[in-house]
């Protein structure tokens, strides 16, 4: 059976290449939290929940029974968008050789890239899940006024001398709100270069995402001991059904956030 029944749309392989490839390209445009992020999977559409091992885990073997200790479980929610092509579109190509119009797809995928980032990054109370900006556990620095001085590099130096205080050593990514990206575009005339630039120097890389609530950055040591993203169903996109002639589609995916060390994270706010 062809789990994103495409066999059931009687489509062309052309048009199913230039939707997967606006769909795709829009996606690796659009995310955030990937970027940083290891990803363990895609482990396959039929997974529902995965597990979580925190970084200290045990087997107790007791009265001839043994159990993970430090282990838990976690749901791999189906995160979609859908978009529609008009069946007068598709058949208006047909007969003049136009291109059909796939904007509904991109527009999708933004969508698609937006609840991936939100679920990641600031939790789901549906779900009952944590992001990176609320996860029990995680350091936390008092945010200064990052349009003065050099507040903002103070600040995120003070957040990576955190991270190696506590052995949390390799790769870090800044994310930070739209205000405070935008705060960090400012010369510092004491070292001659934006100050964005100069946190650069502390630090892997610095990424803007507009879904942090205003003032609010996280920095991360993005190691996969410390924190990945699971993924079931990798960003695919499915056949739904013909409705009133015109063609319904779905981009979908299961992914969930899996923090082993809170430690790992450093809050700005």
């Amino acid at each position: 059976m062809d789990y994103l029944a495409r066999d059931s749309a009687d489509l062309s392989t052309d048009l199913w290449n230039r939707i997967d490839n606006a769909v795709i390209g829009t996606l690796k445009q659009q995310l955030v939290t990937r970027k940083f992020l290891s990803i363990c999977g895609p482990m396959g559409a039929g997974l529902t929940a995965t597990f979580v091992d925190d970084v200290e885990k045990d087997e107790i073997l007791e009265d001839g029974i043994g159990r993970i200790e430090g282990r838990r479980r976690v749901e791999l929610p189906l995160l979609f968008s859908d978009f529609n092509i008009l069946g007068r579109d598709l058949e208006l190509a047909k007969n003049t050789g136009a291109a059909v119009d796939i904007s509904p797809a991109i527009v999708a995928a933004k969508k698609s890239a937006r609840r991936e980032d939100d679920l990641l990054m600031l939790g789901n109370d549906t779900l009952g899940t944590e992001g990176l900006v609320n996860a029990r556990g995680a350091g936390k620095i008092k945010k200064g006024d990052w349009s003065k001085g050099e507040v903002g590099y103070t600040d995120v130096a003070k957040a990576v001398t955190q991270l190696i205080d506590g052995n949390y050593l390799g790769r870090q990514a800044l994310v930070v709100s739209t205000d405070m990206y935008l705060a960090l575009q400012r010369l510092q005339t004491s070292v001659g270069m934006l100050e964005i630039d100069r946190i650069k120097k502390l630090i892997d890389d610095v990424y803007m995402y507009p879904g942090l609530p205003t003032g609010t950055a996280v920095l991360v040591c993005a190691e996969p001991e410390y924190i990945d993203i699971a993924l079931g169903l990798d960003f695919s996109v499915g056949y739904v059904e013909l409705v009133d002639f015109n063609h319904h589609f779905r981009i979908m995916e299961t992914a969930a956030l899996r923090i082993k060390d809170p430690g790992a994270i450093i809050v700005i706010s």
